[in-house]
């Protein structure tokens, strides 16, 4: 195009370009980052050493929180950065594998969360069939199938944003490397990327928030079937929780993704971001260790074994 320059890095987009506020936005910012690395890293200690723990739920739990300590790693120390520095700058390279693992983490993660739904609606609904249904090589094999076709599908997107021409602004108006964001600065058509955005968030959103929905219409059945109050209430305390996470995941995330790039507000677009990148991973660990007994017991073990190793 005429009187344009090809873009070869982007600037990221601050909250605010008050100091103060730009420290205060780093500190919420690393707090929450160490939180949730410090909370999925208990869950994933105490479930790996607690031989109780080695069960089809928490081997997805367990997962789980591996997958959320790298996804939030891959937006968070860089925002931080830029709050903190004057520094804004974002290679292309760079912006390429934030968009690819944001992809990747936000893809399986919700193909995890919909196979816990699976593994809920089994042992509540068809509990004598659970050992059958859920052995451990299934569980591997699905694992790996979400995390496989996380990357195909994160290289597609990613793929089909970069190969468009970035001629216009250099300025990313998000504190990470989104689509949405980027194809607002392409100089190309880019109504082929907006339909496959569009479509993917669709069917793979909404077929696994379907999904989702359907297990839990049923599991609640049961669960109000159910003789007693403290059975009902052990059922509701496993799948609350993960109702909560796959809502806010999902809601946030379809917000940005699926209305229209031409009509997105910087501000607005940013906050809502915080809940489907940030927001998941640090809740994780709060909801299914501090509502979790067997979690809660287990963490008071090892507390207790240590304190009287150091004892003797």
């Amino acid at each position: 195009m005429p009187n344009s320059t090809t873009v070869t890095e982007f600037l990221l987009t601050r909250f605010s370009d008050v100091w103060e506020l730009r420290v205060l936005h780093a500190m919420l910012f690393t707090i929450m980052y160490l939180a949730t690395l410090m909370g999925n890293f208990l869950i994933v200690t105490i479930t790996s050493l607690n031989q109780s723990l080695h069960t089809p739920m928490y081997f997805f739990l367990r997962n789980l929180s591996v997958l959320d300590m790298c996804y939030i790693s891959v937006t968070v120390p860089k925002a931080c950065v830029v709050f903190l520095l004057d520094n804004r700058v974002i290679s292309m390279a760079g912006c390429a594998a934030q968009v690819f693992f944001v992809f990747l983490f936000a893809y399986t993660e919700l193909l995890l969360l919909t196979i816990m739904a699976l593994d809920r609606y089994v042992a509540i609904c068809q509990p004598l069939h659970y050992p059958v249904i859920m052995k451990h090589r299934v569980c591997v094999q699905m694992t790996l199938a979400s995390a496989l076709s996380g990357v195909v599908y994160a290289g597609l997107h990613t793929g089909n944003t970069f190969q468009l021409s970035f001629c216009q602004s250099s300025v990313v108006h998000q504190f990470f490397c989104d689509v949405p964001s980027l194809l607002k600065l392409s100089c190309s058509d880019t109504f082929s990327n907006e339909i496959l955005i569009l479509a993917s968030a669709v069917l793979v959103g909404g077929g696994c928030f379907a999904f989702i929905t359907m297990s839990y219409i049923c599991i609640f059945s049961t669960v109000l079937k159910l003789p007693t109050r403290g059975e009902r209430g052990k059922a509701f305390s496993t799948c609350v929780p993960h109702i909560l996470v796959v809502t806010v995941f999902v809601i946030s995330s379809s917000a940005v993704y699926v209305k229209p790039t031409s009509t997105s507000r910087t501000i607005q677009d940013m906050i809502t971001s915080v809940f489907y990148s940030i927001v998941p991973p640090f809740l994780n660990p709060i909801i299914y260790s501090l509502r979790n007994k067997q979690i809660k017991e287990a963490i008071r073990r090892v507390m207790s074994r240590k304190l009287y190793s150091r004892k003797l």
